[in-house]
C-alpha cells in the first residue's frame, strides 16, 4: 500500500503511519529491491553523533537494480533518449538491455586500468549517455564516482582530484555547449600538473578537435571498449558503502565533498522519483539537469532507473539555438513529465511567447521545478503558457545533502500554491526552529528549516572531514538536521522556502559560497578585502554583488571588472562572476572582526531605509560611505 500513493486521503494515511512506525514505513520500501543478502538493521544512529546507519549489512549491487532485474521485463524499452547539443547533430535511443552491455563494457576496461572497490573516480565530461555509463560502471564495481560539472575551472577541478584522491579522470576531447567550445581535454591537463594521484586518464570523443596527448597515461574511450566484454559480475557492496562523492559549496571556502551510500540513496531516490512525479510505463520524463549537480544524479541516472522509466539526455542549453529549444525537444518526443530549474523558466519568459506557441505541449502531464523557489509570476507563467493550464507543478524542495526531494506536491494528488513547495514526503518530519533553538508550533509562523528524524538518503559524512559534517548540519540545532534555509509555515501548514540563512548563495540554482568567491577575488594584486553577498535578480534568482577594499583606485573600473571575471573563471568558473561591483573604503564590521553582511545585502538590494541596528559595528560610518557609493 506504500508504494504508489494515489490520493490526497492516502498521502495523509500514510504520512500519519510513517511518523508512527519509521523503521517499519523504510523496511517496506526498501523491500521492493533485489538485495543479495538483508540486512541486520534497518536503522541506527542520529544527528547528535552523525553516525547515522540504514539497512546495514544489506548486501547489494545498485546497478543490479537500475538495470540486471529489468532485462527480462524490460530489456528491450528505451532507457534513454540522447538530444545533443544542436538539433540536427546525430541522437540516439539506448534501451536497458544496450545500457546495461554498455555498463558491462565500460567496467570491465575500469578494472583492467586497476580500478577497484572503494577507489575514486573523477568524471568531467559533457552531458553524453558516456557520463551515465561511466558513473553506472564506477558502482558497478564499487568505485566512487564523482562527477564535476564541466563548467568548473581547471583549479575547481584539481581541488577535486585532490580532495578525494581519484585515481583516474574520465572526460572529453571537448564539449559544445549552446554555440560555445569548452576545452574539456585541455582543461584537464591544466588541472592534473597538480594531481599525482592520477595515473590513468579515459578520453572520450567528442568535438574531434586536436587535443594534447600524455603517453602512458591518455587512452581513448572507443579504442578501450570495443574489444570489452559485455557480461559483468558487480561487486558485491554493503548498504553503507560508499557509492559517489558530490562538491557541494559551504560558508567556508573549501568545497565539501559529500559522500552518499549505496543502499538508503537507492531506496529514497527511487521512492521519491515514483511518488513525486507520478511517471507510468509509456511516459516519457525530461530533467533538464546536469549530471553535475545532485538532481542529475538522483533525477537522470538513479530514480528513473530503478523505476524503469524512459528518460531524456539533454546536452544543450535552453536557449541554443534558439529559445524555443525546450518546447521543440518536448513537441519532438511527446515529453510526459518535464522537470527544470526556474532560473531557465525566467529566463525564458522574457522571449516572446510565440517561441512557446509554435509547439505541441499537449503531451505534457506533469510539470517540476528544482534548485530554488519558484516566484509566483513564474509559476503561473510554467503553468498556463506551457503547461496549458492543465498540468501539477511539482515545486520540489531538497539538497545536496539529502539525496532526494523532502518537501514536495505529489502529482496530481496534493493541491498546489504557487510560491510553495506544499508537504513533506512521508518519512520526512520537517520543524521550523527559532533563534534559542526551539521547535515553533503550529502554522502562520516563520523559522529556520530543520528535519527532525534521519531518512535514508541523508549524506553519511563529509569525505575526510567527519567534524565539518557536523559543525556545518547537526552542531546549529541539537539533534536535529540545519538545512540553511529560512521557512515560512502558511495557515494551511504548507512550506515555503524564504533563501539561505547562512553564507551561501543560490545563483541560478547553484549553491556558491561566498567565502570561496571572495578568496578568488582577493588573489588579485589591488584587492585587500572582499565581502560577497546576493541580491535579488530577475532570472537568476540571487545575482552576486563584490564589495571590494583596493589597495589603490582603480584607474579604468570597466578593465578591473573584467580583471575580477577573468580570476574568478580561472579559479571557480564562470557561474560565480561578480554581477555588480562597489569600491569602497571599508566594510561594516562588528567589534570582533566579523563582517555584518545583512547591511550589505540591504544595500545590495537598494533596501537602504530597513538597514537594522548598526550600533554593534567597529565603525558605524563606513555603512554610510557604502550607501553614498556607486556599483559598476
Amino acid at each position: 500500500m506504500w508504494l504508489n500513493i494515489k490520493s490526497f486521503e492516502e498521502y495523509k494515511d500514510v504520512y500519519r503511519q510513517s511518523e508512527e512506525d519509521r523503521k517499519k514505513f523504510w523496511e517496506h520500501e526498501a523491500g521492493t529491491f533485489y538485495w543479495r543478502e538483508s540486512w541486520d538493521k534497518v536503522h541506527s544512529g542520529g544527528f547528535e553523533n552523525g553516525d547515522i546507519k540504514w539497512f546495514e549489512g544489506g548486501k547489494l549491487n545498485i546497478t543490479e537494480n537500475a538495470l540486471d532485474r529489468h532485462l527480462n521485463t524490460i530489456g528491450h524499452k528505451t532507457a534513454f533518449i540522447f538530444e545533443p547539443n544542436h538539433p540536427d547533430s546525430f541522437r540516439r535511443t539506448i534501451t536497458y538491455r544496450q545500457l546495461y552491455e554498455d555498463v558491462c563494457r565500460f567496467a570491465n576496461v575500469l578494472e583492467s586500468k586497476g580500478v577497484e572497490k572503494g577507489d575514486r573516480v573523477c568524471i568531467y565530461m559533457a552531458m553524453t549517455p558516456e557520463l551515465i555509463i561511466s558513473a553506472l560502471a564506477c558502482a558497478r564495481i564499487g568505485a566512487v564516482h564523482s562527477i564535476v560539472f564541466a563548467g568548473f575551472s581547471a583549479q575547481s577541478l584539481a581541488e577535486r582530484i585532490q580532495d578525494c584522491d581519484a585515481k583516474m579522470l574520465i572526460t572529453n576531447d571537448g564539449l559544445r555547449r549552446g554555440d560555445k567550445h569548452v576545452p574539456l581535454k585541455d582543461i584537464s591537463d591544466e588541472a592534473l600538473e597538480e594531481c599525482p594521484t592520477v595515473k590513468n586518464v579515459i578520453v572520450c570523443q567528442r568535438t574531434n578537435r586536436d587535443i594534447d596527448w600524455v603517453e602512458g597515461r591518455d587512452e581513448w574511450w572507443h579504442m578501450l571498449i570495443r574489444n570489452a566484454s559485455k557480461k559483468h559480475t558487480a561487486v558485491e557492496m554493503d548498504a553503507e558503502d560508499p557509492l559517489f562523492i558530490l562538491y557541494t559549496s559551504g560558508s567556508t571556502g573549501k568545497p565539501k565533498g559529500v559522500l552518499h551510500t549505496c543502499g538508503g540513496y537507492m531506496v529514497y531516490t527511487s521512492y521519491t522519483f515514483r511518488n513525486v512525479f507520478q511517471v507510468s510505463e509509456e511516459d516519457i520524463y525530461w530533467c533538464t539537469a546536469d549530471a553535475g549537480w545532485i538532481t542529475g544524479h538522483s533525477y537522470i541516472i538513479y530514480g528513473p532507473l530503478f523505476n524503469g522509466a524512459t528518460g531524456i539526455i539533454f546536452e544543450g542549453v535552453p536557449t541554443y539555438p534558439d529559445a524555443g529549444r525546450f518546447w521543440e525537444v518536448v513537441e519532438k518526443y511527446e515529453v510526459t513529465h518535464f522537470y527544470t530549474a526556474p532560473t531557465a523558466i525566467r529566463a525564458l519568459m522574457s522571449y516572446d511567447l510565440d517561441f512557446v506557441k509554435k509547439y505541441d505541449l499537449s503531451s505534457l502531464k506533469v510539470l517540476g521545478s528544482v534548485g530554488e523557489p519558484i516566484n509566483e509570476e513564474a509559476w503561473h507563467w510554467y503553468h498556463d503558457h506551457v503547461g496549458g493550464g492543465k498540468c501539477p507543478i511539482v515545486d520540489t524542495w531538497w539538497q545536496t545533502e539529502t539525496g532526494g526531494i523532502m518537501i514536495s506536491p505529489l502529482a496530481g494528488i496534493t493541491p498546489t500554491k504557487p510560491g510553495f513547495a506544499t508537504l513533506p514526503l512521508p518519512g520526512i518530519t520537517p520543524v521550523l526552529m527559532d533563534e534559542n533553538g526551539k521547535e515553533i508550533g503550529g502554522n502562520g509562523v516563520s523559522g529556520n528549516l530543520c528535519i527532525k528524524h534521519p531518512w535514508p538518503g541523508i549524506a553519511r559524512t563529509v569525505w575526510g572531514d567527519h567534524e565539518r559534517y557536523l559543525q556545518t548540519y547537526m552542531s546549529s540545532y541539537k539533534g536535529y538536521y540545519f538545512t540553511g534555509d529560512g521557512c515560512r509555515r502558511d495557515e494551511e501548514g504548507y512550506y515555503r522556502i524564504t533563501g539561505r540563512v547562512d553564507d551561501v548563495l543560490n545563483v541560478s540554482g547553484h549553491r556558491l559560497g561566498t567565502a570561496e568567491i571572495e578568496n578568488a577575488i582577493d588573489e588579485h594584486p589591488n584587492v585587500v578585502e572582499t565581502a560577497i553577498v546576493g541580491y535579488p535578480h530577475d532570472i537568476k534568482g540571487e545575482s552576486i554583488f563584490a564589495f571590494i577594499i583596493c589597495e589603490d583606485q582603480p584607474k579604468n573600473k570597466e578593465d578591473f571588472k573584467k580583471e575580477i571575471h577573468k580570476l574568478v573563471t580561472k579559479i571557480i568558473g564562470p557561474i560565480a562572476k561578480p554581477e555588480k561591483i562597489q569600491i569602497v573604503a571599508g566594510l561594516p564590521k562588528t567589534r570582533s572582526g566579523k563582517i555584518m553582511r545583512r547591511v550589505l545585502r540591504k544595500i545590495a538590494a537598494n533596501d537602504l531605509e530597513n538597514l537594522g541596528d548598526t550600533s554593534t559595528l567597529l565603525d558605524p560610518s563606513v555603512v554610510d560611505e557604502i550607501k553614498e557609493g556607486e556599483a559598476f
